[in-house]
């Protein structure tokens, strides 16, 4: 078991490298704005995230007994600490005549939201280990 400080702290973490991978593809993404048929990127990670975090909470009231490794089992919790970020190709849409779908003022908004997102994380993070250094003192 996983205390409560550590998990948050542990989600902090994840959720801040996520943010540093976004910031790379977000980056790439408008460098290459003006390439023919370059295909912007994403990163799926929160969705997935919170898919693992619910999975937790969703035990059912009746569990199977496996009396075999082939029986499949009614249920399955998964560890978020098993959530990697994913780069996403979006391969549907295009927005101009060239086939790029890179639209740089969304990328500049998504870059700062990402910014403040990131800024948000690590003032959570300072703040669980203020609250660890006024229960020592």
């Amino acid at each position: 078991m996983v205390n409560s400080f550590e998990k948050t702290v542990d989600l902090l973490h994840r959720n801040m490298d996520a943010s540093l991978i976004r910031r790379d593809v977000i980056a790439n993404n408008y460098a290459n704005a003006e390439v023919p048929n370059f295909k912007r990127s994403e990163v799926n990670f929160e969705s997935e995230l919170k898919k693992a975090l619910e999975s937790e909470k969703l035990r059912p009231p009746l569990e199977l007994t496996l009396t075999n490794e082939k029986h499949i089992p009614n249920w399955r919790d998964r560890d978020y600490r098993d959530v990697k970020p994913r780069r996403v190709l979006d391969y549907l849409s295009t927005s101009k005549n060239n086939g790029n779908n890179v639209d740089a003022e969304q990328e500049v908004m998504l870059a700062l939201e990402n910014q403040m997102m990131y800024a948000l994380l690590s003032q959570s993070a300072a703040f669980e280990f203020s609250q660890v250094n006024s229960v020592l003192r």
